[in-house]
């Protein structure tokens, strides 16, 4: 049953230490920053944040790290012009990186939400991202062997949800959100309005209530892309 929180700190209490924590967004597009401020001062720490990328500028996930909750992050694009804070960090040895090919993170992701064991993908066979990992050859094409990435929590963004947790996504700002949500005990999402059961056309709604534990609203800042 979802719940619908009264501010973003009640929305991610109980995260505990050493949690693994997907956070939804592609750079900031679709980041639940409003979320990730509320881990920050809710004070979790020794995470594994799973997310495509690891943080831009002094916001959101890079506040986060900033802040030494991190131990290690899981994503594609860890570096990028303005991931400066990560950069820092795992250059002096303070966090760990997994590096995880867009497509492969995604289905790792889905995997975990449908149930999926493991799967084999040909991404990035022949490369140091398949060391010490499982290879066979399926019809004359080699592949190796992917297991699924599980969360104790994700935190999403989405544009609109109603009172029992059906979301809509605005544009690109869906990218993880849909997956993520899937894969975690515990969904947490920050959206821009709640509608009454029944508002929202359910031919729609891209992630169903049963997978959306807590639900807050956050007005969307000027400029931002829910």
């Amino acid at each position: 049953m979802t719940t619908v929180c009264e501010s973003t700190d009640e929305a991610v209490a109980g995260i505990e230490d050493g949690s693994t924590v997907l956070i939804g967004g592609f750079g900031m597009a679709g980041m639940p920053v409003d979320l990730i401020d509320a881990v920050i001062r809710q004070g979790a720490e020794d995470l594994t944040i799973v997310s495509n990328n690891a943080g831009n500028g002094d916001t959101g996930l890079a506040a986060l790290l900033a802040a030494g909750r991190v131990r290690r992050v899981v994503c594609s694009f860890p570096r990028q012009s303005d991931s400066w804070v990560f950069d820092g960090l795992y250059r002096s040895g303070r966090i760990e990186l997994e590096v995880v090919p867009q497509g492969t993170l995604a289905e790792r992701l889905r995997a975990a939400g449908a149930g999926i064991g493991a799967f084999f993908c040909p991404t990035g066979v022949g490369t140091p991202l398949a060391e010490g990992k499982e290879t066979r050859v399926i019809d004359g094409r080699a592949y190796v062997l992917e297991y699924p990435i599980k969360g104790d929590v994700a935190l999403v963004k989405a544009h609109v949800a109603d009172r029992v947790g059906n979301l809509v996504y605005r544009k690109t700002a869906r990218n993880f959100g849909p997956v993520m949500a899937t894969a975690a005990t515990t969904t947490v999402v920050q959206v821009g309005a709640v509608a009454e059961p029944g508002d929202i056309d359910p031919e729609v709604v891209v992630t169903p209530g049963i997978f959306v534990d807590r639900v807050v609203v956050v007005p969307d800042r000027a400029g931002a892309t829910s």
